[in-house]
């Protein structure tokens, strides 16, 4: 399977974007990890941050890649896309990160006490890696999509 096959068969649509709108999501990634990282919330909150910062992170590559999901599975899809995008040494991270979500959506929607701290805290340093992994295939794949430094630190452009 390829992106472009996904596309004919309706899971993604084209979609064009920027560098302000990875350097957006990118910000986002930070605020989840460090908002998940605070000890006093629940486990399941910090997971589920610490999953909306993985999610970011595959939507920027997806994104990067001129693609976005259509919304039947739109989280699904996201995920699943990872080792196409990254190549298949990534096709256990993309395994991982579905079972994230089907826990997630149990500690979200249906009960209490889904996650454990050693999960949100698994979690949390799988990301990191990621993000690191993300930043530099953006790096040498679409740098023009990277945002500036300084903008990215929210000081203004002159």
């Amino acid at each position: 399977m390829s992106l472009q096959q996904w596309a004919a068969d309706g899971w993604l649509k084209a979609h064009r974007t920027s560098s302000q709108e990875v350097g957006n999501l990118l910000a986002i990634v930070r605020r989840d990890l460090a908002d998940a990282g605070q000890k006093a919330v629940s486990a399941d909150w910090r997971f589920g941050m610490a999953y909306n910062a993985a999610l970011k992170l595959c939507t920027i590559l997806l994104y990067a890649e001129g693609y976005r999901p259509a919304q039947n599975l739109a989280h699904y899809r996201t995920l699943q896309a990872l080792p196409l995008i990254l190549g298949k040494e990534h096709e256990e991270d993309a395994k991982y990160l579905d079972t994230c979500r089907a826990k997630r959506n149990t500690a979200e929607y249906d009960c209490v006490g889904g996650a454990t701290d050693a999960d949100a805290e698994e979690l949390i340093e799988f990301v990191i890696g990621l993000e690191r992994i993300a930043r530099q295939w953006l790096k040498a794949r679409h740098p023009k999509l990277l945002p500036d430094q300084r903008t990215a630190a929210g000081e203004k452009k002159r």
